[in-house]
């Protein structure tokens, strides 16, 4: 079985590359349809299939940012994409990425880098995953009282509205964002672009973990728009941060190149299902995902610690991660199918009804 395991030239390791793939395709499925690059999943996946965590961390940047320029040019054709807002972003997103890819490299230097990376992405998931559901349970409340109220439920109701208070933050510029439909200080979009620019460099992500819920919730984006405009900034970010994980020598090309195969196909396919899934039941399904991927890093920090199960919670890390991208790209796999089988025969029934009403104004 030594034709499933590839030798890495850079990291110097062997790898199991059909998991590259699932990761490559499975991810390209899930950040096309989520609206992040995945390096939230790639990251910990990479490091769970042997990749010393560094390598991890810059492998998966270059992997994300050939994926996300594909989604981007998809999102882009919806009209899901604000470039003004994404644009701004970057100003903030390149100086964060520089202090976090600094802070790696010193947190490498004295052998603390696997443990704190590990430990900060259990806690960030854990965060985003509380936000999410306290979001989803606030919004469901909200319309339970709308309709006990006789009130009639917006299909633009929200939860949480945080983005309300920052909107009243009048320093100058202000600028009016078309696409998004929001008005709000320039220097709003570039702290967020800044924080999840430090993220993208400490933890290996293209920020969108943090940046489209932050577009949500803090910005103020309907989800949609976040979800495209976040792929555009990751896309412009991934490829800074390639370049600059790739003069440090932590960036292993052939394994980006081996996920990237399966991630172009995947990233069209998840984009397209946005069109087929309401905005609550993308942010839904992304707080599943957040939760399982902290479980796995969960397996993995007991793996570390323990000497007796350590083989038996590494692969509990493995089939977890994998299993989760697998059975996240299956779901969404099927909604774009069906989606696409009811807009066709949409399309059929409006042809044969043309014919119809032409005779009848005869």
């Amino acid at each position: 079985m030594n034709w499933l395991y590839v030798t890495m030239p850079i990291a110097g390791v062997e790898v199991f590359w059909p998991g590259l793939v699932i990761l490559g395709f499975g991810v390209g499925i899930i950040g096309g349809f989520f609206g992040m690059g995945g390096g939230w999943m790639v990251t910990p996946g990479l490091n769970i299939l042997g990749f010393p965590m560094a390598f991890a961390i810059g492998t998966d940047i270059a992997h994300m940012a050939g994926k996300s320029l594909t989604s981007t040019v998809r999102h882009g054709k919806f009209g899901n994409v604000d470039y003004k807002l994404g644009i701004i972003m970057v100003a903030g997103t390149v100086g964060g990425f520089e202090v976090g890819a600094q802070m790696i490299m010193a947190l490498e230097r004295i052998g603390r880098v696997e443990a704190c990376v590990r430990y900060g992405y259990l806690v960030l998931l854990s965060l985003i995953a509380w936000l999410v559901f306290t979001d989803i349970a606030k919004k469901r409340r909200k319309d339970r009282e709308a309709v006990a109220a006789g009130r009639t439920v917006g299909a633009l109701s929200t939860g949480i509205e945080w983005h309300r208070t920052f909107h009243r933050i009048n320093i100058p510029p202000i600028i009016h964002f078309k696409r998004a439909g929001i008005r709000c200080s320039a220097w709003l979009p570039i702290a967020v672009g800044f924080m999840t620019g430090w993220l993208a460099g400490v933890l290996g992500i293209g920020g969108g973990l943090i940046r489209m819920p932050a577009l949500i919730y803090v910005v103020g984006c309907p989800t949609h728009v976040a979800v495209g405009t976040d792929l555009f900034e990751v896309a412009i970010s991934g490829l800074y941060g390639t370049a600059s994980y790739t003069y440090k020598g932590r960036t292993e090309l052939l394994a980006a190149l081996i996920m990237l195969v399966g991630a172009a196909v995947g990233a069209q396919i998840g984009s397209v299902a946005t069109k087929y899934v309401k905005g609550y039941g993308i942010r839904m399904f992304f707080g599943f995902a957040v939760v399982g991927c902290a479980v796995s890093i969960i397996f993995k920090l007991i793996a570390a610690a323990s000497t007796g199960f350590r083989a038996a919670f590494d692969l509990a890390a493995t089939i977890l991660i994998l299993g989760l991208v697998a059975a996240l790209a299956l779901y969404i796999l099927i909604k774009f199918v069906r989606g696409v089988r009811e807009e066709l025969a949409l399309k059929r029934n409006r042809l044969h009804q043309s014919p119809d009403r032409e005779e009848k104004l005869v």
